[in-house]
């Protein structure tokens, strides 16, 4: 069980890396950030699917998706200057407060 909960993290932080990836390849036209952005989309694919085999697929999907949009929001403000008002940053709370809650849920 400990291992899927590493591969669905490991997956989520790949998918923070692709979704990344794709602002950097500037739409698959730039070689060697379209590809790692494919390896990082593979990947993560892939980890998300081994951790499938012993986690609900619900809350599976959920964590991928919620450490993917809540890395990807994060980075985007540290990286790219996007907006942190207090609104987009109290929403961010609320995701994590979901994730957290479906990890203890079982």
């Amino acid at each position: 069980m400990n291992m899927a909960w590493i591969f669905l993290v490991t997956a989520g932080l790949l998918e923070v890396g692709w979704a990344l990836g794709l602002k950097a390849s500037a739409g698959f036209t730039r070689p060697l950030p379209s590809i790692l952005t494919l390896l990082a989309m593979a990947a993560s694919f892939y980890l998300l699917a081994q951790a499938m085999k012993v986690l609900p697929v619900g809350t599976a999907y959920a964590i991928w998706v919620g450490i993917g949009a809540v890395g990807t929001v994060v980075l985007g403000i540290l990286i790219y200057g996007d907006s942190a008002n207090p609104l987009r940053l109290a929403s961010l709370l609320l995701v994590l407060a979901g994730l957290v809650g479906l990890k203890f849920a079982g």
